[in-house]
């Protein structure tokens, strides 16, 4: 039986790093507004096409010594984070839910985190043609989820998508300046929309808490003290979010513990 469970295991994260190799296409294509369909994949430096032995997810990076085959041009380690990242979290999965349509909706939902996080990282966006449709198709939660009914649902998109825009309205009327982008705002919304309005008020407390973290760091690293200094929110409220779907109910309830006190 373990035996199984641990060839399961490996083909899950194989296949979950396959997904990581289409979400790098995503991720580079998207912003440019470019298919993600064709043409196939090549090198952004000398523009040739890479046969698919070369373009193994994990493998064809380490193998290749992080160069493309062709012109040597370093290729960037986020590709190879992506895909073990993708695979690693579809392993997780697997091990908290099992394979059941929680598992396979959790990831679906977890890749598109994946991949906003890192076009915000990239360009400080995050794409409507992502977000705005992966409202509609998350609010399937309640027919998916068990603890999910439609009304955690439809509080949960609109305190996601309110609550953040209550709190970009008054940074606008307090600085007379955009502090925060219409893309979070519809993030959160589909955030809220997979995981109702505990989802909606863990991911930003946890978006903000390591968020703010980051930015004192950075700060502190780069030795300029500005408030202007603009870093992307959306991998944080990824990040809260994920973490709600592993550990939420045990950390809200640890909370709650240490407030009896």
């Amino acid at each position: 039986m373990s035996d199984y469970f641990f060839v399961l295991g490996l083909f899950i994260f194989i296949f979950g790093a396959c997904i990581g190799s289409f979400l790098n296409v995503c991720i580079y294509r998207i912003p440019e507004k470019n298919s993600i369909i064709t043409p196939g994949s090549f090198c952004p430096n000398c523009n040739k096409n890479i046969p698919f032995y070369y373009n193994i997810p994990i493998l064809s990076y380490i193998f290749l010594m992080g160069r493309c085959k062709f012109c040597k041009h370093p290729i960037s380690i986020r590709y190879l984070l992506v895909e073990a990242l993708t695979g690693i979290f579809a392993l997780l999965l697997f091990h908290k839910f099992g394979i059941t349509p929680a598992m396979a909706y959790h990831f679906v939902f977890i890749s598109v985190l994946i991949t906003i996080s890192f076009i915000d990282i990239d360009h400080q966006i995050i794409p409507d043609i992502i977000s705005l449709p992966g409202i509609l198709i998350f609010a399937s939660s309640f027919y998916i989820l068990p603890e999910m009914t439609i009304k955690d649902t439809l509080l949960g998109i609109f305190a996601g998508g309110g609550s953040l825009y209550a709190v970009a309205l008054f940074y606008y009327l307090l600085k007379k300046q955009e502090g925060m982008g219409g893309g979070d705002i519809k993030l959160l919304a589909m955030i809220g929309a997979a995981t109702g309005i505990k989802g909606v008020l863990f991911t930003i407390f946890a978006g903000s808490l390591f968020g703010s973290i980051f930015g004192v760091l950075i700060m502190i690293y780069t030795k300029i003290a500005d408030t202007k200094l603009r870093i992307p929110f959306g991998p944080f409220l990824s990040f809260g979010a994920i973490l709600y779907i592993f550990f939420g109910k045990q950390l809200i309830q640890w909370y709650l513990s240490t407030l009896g006190n």
